[in-house]
Parts: C-alpha cells; structure tokens; sequence
C-alpha cells in the first residue's frame, strides 16, 4: 500500500494523455495544411517547376500524418514523465518549434513567400533537434521518437531550396486566371 500509484494506473494515466495529445497533434498539423492549400489542388504549386526529387504527392500526406502521430506520442511520454528534470522546458521548446512547424505551410502554400519559407524551415530544423534532445533526456524514447521527423525536415529543407532555386518569381507567379473567369 506504500504506492503512489499502480502499474496500471500508469498506464492509463499515459493513455488519457496520448488520447487527447496524438489527435491534436495530428489535427493541428492537417489544418495547417488544409488551411493554407497545400498539395497539389494548389493551382499556383502546381504552377511551379517541380525539382527532380520531389516525391509523388499522396506520400506527403502519409509521410506527415505518421511524423505528426509520432510528434503526439513523444508528447505525451514527456507530458506524462510528472517530476522529470526538464520535463518543463521540453514541452515549452515541443511548443515554440510547433507552432514555427505549423507556420510553415500558410507561409509556403498561402503566401507563396518560397525563399522566406525555406529560412523558416531553416529556423526549425534546430528547433526540432532542440526539442528531441530536451525530450530525450526526460524520456529517450521520445526523444527517438522525433528523429524521423528531423531527418524529414532536413529533406524538406532541401526541397524547399530547389523549388526556391527552380522558380525565383514564384512569389510574383499568379496561378492560371483562365480557368477561375468567366465569359461572356
């Protein structure tokens, strides 16, 4: 009876964070998206000269849904870690680079602002690397957890910069005005 808690209750304490944290994650990140037109229903991305590395467009969807599920589950493993060392300044740093995450898609899709996007993404890589090094030391699954999503951002970063390097006025490129007027 000496127990503050139970293994079990434990582990229902980390499901009821990962219950709420992982689908908020994961809708966060898909409203950024739908929000701000991206993919490839965007007639001024699909306007733009796309680089050779660019990856068919269905796995973007996928490869970010997964990335934003394994965001929620770190989350929550550090979240959950009550009394950690550190446990304060991960959440906050999990915040701060989110929210520049979150930016990003408006700022490229939205604004077509291609060359500030991509200092941007450059601004979050080490956000993110901040980030899975502070969740690491509360927990080190979760800072594993964000290593892909790192190694996907610097892939990211990289194509952002050959789009910037492919199109330089694509900030001035206005999608195709013939298919949105109307004859008369």
């Amino acid at each position: 009876m000496g127990q503050i808690a139970s293994p079990s209750q434990l582990r229902w304490s980390f499901l009821r964070w990962a219950l709420v944290l992982v689908p908020l994650v994961v809708l966060l990140g898909a409203a950024s998206g739908r929000l701000s037109g991206s993919g490839t229903d965007n007639a001024w991305f699909a306007a733009l000269t796309k680089p050779s590395i660019m990856p068919p467009g269905a796995a973007f969807g996928i490869v970010w849904t997964i990335l934003y599920l394994l965001m929620g589950v770190a989350l929550a493993m550090v979240v959950h870690a009550r009394g950690a060392r550190g446990r304060g300044l991960a959440i906050a740093l999990f915040v701060v680079q989110f929210a520049v995450n979150l930016a990003w898609s408006p700022l490229f899709f939205a604004a077509h602002q291609v060359s500030l996007a991509f200092w941007w993404i450059l601004l979050l890589i080490p956000l993110a690397a901040a980030t899975a090094w502070a969740f690491f030391r509360v927990r080190r699954v979760a800072g594993l957890l964000l290593l892909p999503y790192i190694a996907w951002l610097l892939f990211a970063a990289v194509l952002n910069h050959r789009y910037d390097v492919l199109n330089p006025d694509a900030e001035r490129l206005a999608p195709d005005a013939a298919s949105t007027q109307v004859s008369i």
